[in-house]
């Protein structure tokens, strides 16, 4: 039995917050993380990407800061831009079969996910990969010998197959080759460690038999990370939910990274300290306890959490500026200092000058604001779907919390 020197112990519980570590959980992977110190081999840590949509969220950062966290300990990271397996798509956690990308389509999107990366990662010390390069080039029998690693009833105990079998939706049989495609990238690229969300508990474990199946002898462990919820609080972060503004874009401006996280339900506050910021353990059990204090205004505590992140990603002016808006607008019921003058709108229907002015992405969005209040003209609220804009002197239209427009004739 090796006795594992307690840096190393340190280090994978460190590594290992807010993560469930597979299979050996801490003990192994502090093994692991002190075979590579002697050896000097840093673990090579894969994370598979299929560009599916040009921009990433904040949700998509939970994994790269645990990647992060790998390479500032000196460990090879390992990205694999999914060119084959985009074109099939991951039907991990969905009720219908995944629409396929094609190749200009996943290079354009690779191309501005690594420019977001960046800004997480040093994606410059990183090793890239596309698995269209061994992938397209597998022959049918090369296909057949890594199908043949595993049977249909392992294949159904996938959740999402399992449920849409039993509900009679069709699984195309190009989606039960998109795990094993993800799971021999693993083998490929001789992975120590792969990364994702829970949704992919099957592929990366599936990951583990495929190497074992190729003769790796000890195969990676799995860190799984948790899905965070939108500002909804309700459903995941994700693009696929254009209407419900939950998803916080890395692209999004200071403005509204800010004023989407102020946002967020005091539910999730500890969960977004523990998964987006660096803040120590220790202290984050403490802002729990002061959740629980009825002193205590959750605002307070989200304000610093919207600061420390928008700060990450604009810097400090740039969260600076945003917090001293948020708090003129929202906690003092003013106006933004930049508010953008519109001339043409007199006239128009109100629905149909939301969407122009790009307020809303569609009618029924539109009238959910409205039905909710959210619409005002000069503070008064809008009740009327059909309401016509008119006016002789300069107006202000807001829409929500943080949108405004300086309608002038």
């Amino acid at each position: 039995m090796v006795e594992i020197r307690q840096e190393f112990i340190e280090q994978a519980a460190h590594l290992a917050r807010g993560a469930e570590v597979l299979p050996g959980g801490i003990e192994e992977l502090a093994v692991k993380l002190q075979h590579a110190h002697d050896t000097n081999t840093p673990l090579r840590a894969k994370l598979g990407m299929d560009p599916t949509r040009p921009d990433l969220h904040l949700g998509h950062t939970v994994v790269m800061r645990k990647l992060r966290e790998f390479q500032k300990l000196g460990h090879q990271i390992v990205l694999i831009v999914g060119g084959a397996t985009a074109m099939v798509g991951d039907p991990s956690g969905k009720s219908e079969t995944r629409p396929a990308l094609t190749k200009e389509q996943v290079q354009e999107n690779a191309k501005s996910y690594f420019e977001q990366m960046s800004k997480v990662l040093d994606v410059s010390k990183a090793e890239v990969t596309n698995n269209a390069d061994w992938l397209h080039k597998m022959s049918f029998v090369d296909m057949l010998k890594l199908a043949s690693q595993i049977t249909v009833a392992q294949m159904m105990t996938r959740d999402d197959f399992a449920k849409r079998y039993a509900d009679g939706k069709p699984i195309a049989i190009h989606e039960f080759f998109y795990p094993l495609m993800q799971a021999y990238d693993s083998v490929e690229i001789d992975a120590d460690i792969e990364l994702g969300g829970t949704d992919q508990r099957f592929n990366t474990l599936l990951g583990r038999q495929i190497q074992e199946a190729y003769g790796k002898k000890y195969p990676q462990m799995v860190f799984l990370l948790p899905l965070i919820e939108g500002t909804d609080g309700l459903v995941k972060m994700s693009k696929t939910y254009p209407d419900r503004e939950h998803c916080i874009s890395l692209t999004d401006s200071a403005k509204d990274m800010f004023g989407k996280l102020m946002s967020i339900p005091d539910t999730l506050i500890v969960k977004y300290y523990t998964l987006l910021t660096d803040v120590p353990t220790e202290e984050i059990h403490k802002i729990e306890q002061q959740l629980k204090d009825a002193s205590v205004n959750p605002r307070d505590i989200k304000m610093r959490l919207a600061f420390m992140i928008t700060e990450e990603y604009h810097g400090k002016d740039g969260a600076r500026h945003a917090q001293d808006e948020f708090i003129n607008v929202v906690s003092n019921k003013g106006i933004p200092d930049d508010i953008e003058e519109v001339s043409g709108m007199k006239g128009k229907g109100i629905l149909d000058v939301l969407i122009e002015l790009k307020f809303v992405q569609s009618k029924g969005e539109a009238k959910r604001l409205i039905q909710g209040g959210g619409v005002k003209l000069n503070g008064e609220k809008i009740a009327d779907m059909a309401y016509v804009l008119e006016f002789e002197e300069d107006v202000v239209l807001q829409a929500g919390k943080r949108k405004f427009a300086k309608l002038v004739k």
